[in-house]
Order: structure tokens, then sequence, then C-alpha cells
């Protein structure tokens, strides 16, 4: 007989997929609600299953009332006890969005939510991995776990043009409280989704086509860089270890420095850095300055370079890297 935490944990996959396939159907116009309703079915079950795998079947039901099971909402703070968690706080809004939608909701809360939505995903899925050594891409391919998102932005003006006041001001409200909570630039409370355009001469890798009229009335400018570098370098150097060291776990993956496992901090990353001149490259890293101070941060392709790097030769990257840099580096 399939015991109870196998049975919710089979239920979890299912919602995510269904969590997944909805907002990735680009007919669907219920997809903010559907998706929040799904995810955070599949966070309850999953978390569910861990509580009874580590605390007992006891431990989802209500002690004064044994036939009545924990909502999401129980479960995260029994799971997640530290209350400045993003992860926590996270799913907490999408709770929050699940519990709206059956009475409230607007077109616009999918360009409010979707980077939240975005690190819920990712999110699910290294808790999958975690907790039970699932991993969740085996079921949806990994470039499917990139959510697919409207390209129009939030006009503050227009919403307060379209909606009465009493919505307006609520859109406009979740809005501001969302973005100063991503202030924190924590990959597990929200995940920017750009898309951005760039030109090749090869039709085969092409996903548009279009060419350049010399004797067409109107002037272009062609963009060949990106114009907005927040967009693109929202990796800070604690941002970037951190997301580096779960896509390690991801991935089981265990690097080695001086022959014993060690998790990837800051002096490995720095030496990344230099080794693979990081900071000299443009697509890589943005410099700007603050005073006299200068600050770096990174895009998610300098993370994938050391992520594919360590993949090669976990055991030895960390020291062959080391000992080729400079003689005389001093680790911090």
């Amino acid at each position: 007989m399939e015991k109870l935490e196998d049975r919710l944990l089979n239920k979890a996959k299912e919602a995510f997929v269904m969590a997944i396939e909805l907002y990735n159907k680009p007919t669907i116009r219920y997809r903010v609600e559907g998706f929040s309703m799904f995810i955070c079915n599949a966070w309850e079950l999953m978390l569910k299953s861990h509580m009874i795998k580590t605390m007992g079947e006891q431990s989802i039901y209500f002690p004064d009332n044994p036939d009545r099971t924990f909502a999401l909402s129980d479960c995260i703070k029994k799971v997640f006890t530290n209350d400045k968690d993003p992860l926590r706080i996270n799913l907490e809004k999408i709770v929050e969005l699940r519990n709206t939608s059956t009475h409230f909701i607007t077109v616009e809360y999918e360009m409010i939510y979707v980077p939240l939505f975005q690190a819920c995903v990712l999110n699910f899925n290294n808790k999958m991995s975690e907790f039970h050594e699932v991993d969740m891409t085996e079921l949806v391919p990994q470039n499917f776990l990139t959510l697919s998102v409207s390209l129009k932005s939030l006009n503050e003006t227009e919403i307060s043009g379209k909606y009465p006041e009493i919505i307006s001001k609520r859109l406009i409200s979740v809005k501001n409280n969302i973005e100063a909570l991503s202030e924190s630039e924590n990959p597990k409370f929200s995940i920017n989704i750009n898309v951005n355009h760039y030109i090749t001469k090869n039709k085969a890798h092409a996903d548009a086509v279009f060419h350049i009229a010399k004797d067409g009335e109107e002037p272009v400018a062609v963009i060949k860089e990106v114009k907005d570098p927040e967009q693109v370098f929202k990796y800070s150097t604690k941002a970037s270890i951190e997301t580096i060291s779960t896509m390690l776990s991801r991935n089981k993956i265990e690097p080695k420095y001086k022959g014993n496992a060690v998790s990837f901090n800051k002096y490995h990353f720095n030496n990344f850095i230099k080794f693979f001149g990081i900071k000299d490259n443009k697509k890589l890293c943005w410099k700007y300055s603050t005073g006299e101070t200068d600050f770096y941060k990174y895009s998610l392709q300098a993370l994938e370079l050391i992520v594919d790097e360590i993949k090669k030769d976990p055991d030895n990257i960390l020291d062959n890297i080391k000992n080729k840099l400079t003689p005389g580096a001093k680790e911090f």
C-alpha cells in the first residue's frame, strides 16, 4: 500500500506541472489566478509530505481537531521557521494572491507577480531536491521552468484611469510593496525575467526575421547592446554566491578544496572572477560607482560559466584556479 507521504508527493508533482503548463499557455487569460492556486497546492502537498517524513503523520493535523489538516500558511511557518527568510516571504505573498484571486483580480497582477512566480518555481525545484531527492527537471524540461511573460509595463496613471479608486489604490499599493521587498535582490524572493533581442546572421538561430531597406522612408537605429544594465546584471556578490551554491546543490555537485568537500564561498568566487577576467567582460559584469567606491554586479551568464567549470572537475577546479593565480593571493 502506498504511503501517505508518497501519495502527497505524487500529487505535488502533478500540481506543479499543472501550474507551469497553465501559465505558459498563451491563450489562457486565467493564468495568474490558476498558477497561484496550483503552485500553492503543490507547495502544501510537498511540505506535508516532508512534515510526515520528518515529524510524523500527526504533524499535519490540528492537535484539537485530528480530522483537520493544516493549511499551507501553517505548513510554511512550521517548516520555514525564520520569518525573514526570502523564500518564506515569497510564498506568503503568493498565498495572499491565491486568497485574493477568489474575490478580486486584474490582468495587471501578472506584471507585478511574475518575478515572484519565477523565484517560487525555482524554489520549489530546489526544495523538492533537498527534502525529497526529486529533480523536477525530469518532469518539466529546464527551459520550461522559465515562465512566459507579458511585455507590457505597469503604468500607474493608466491604472488610475482604468479602474475605480479603491481598486487602483490597492493595485498600486501591492506593486509598491513588492518592489520595496525586491530591493534586497535576493533570488529566493523575486527574479526578473528579461526578454532581450540580439542580431544573428544565421537564420537557423533566429526566432524572427527582418531586413533593412535602404530606400525606406523612416529612419531606424539597430540596437546591439542592452541599455538597462540593472535588468541584466542583477546579481550582487552575495546573491551570486547564494545562487551558485543553489545551482551546485540542485545538480548534486560537491566541490572540493584541498581534498575536502566545501561550500562555495566568497574566496572561491573571487578566484573565479580573477581567473576568468569576469570583471573585464561587459557581458558578464557591470561596474558602477557611488562616490569614490566601485561596485560590481554580475549576469546569470557569469554564474552559469562558473557552475559549468566546476561541473567539469569538482574535485580539483578550486585548487587548480587558486594555484594558477598570482602567488601570494590571500584568502578572506
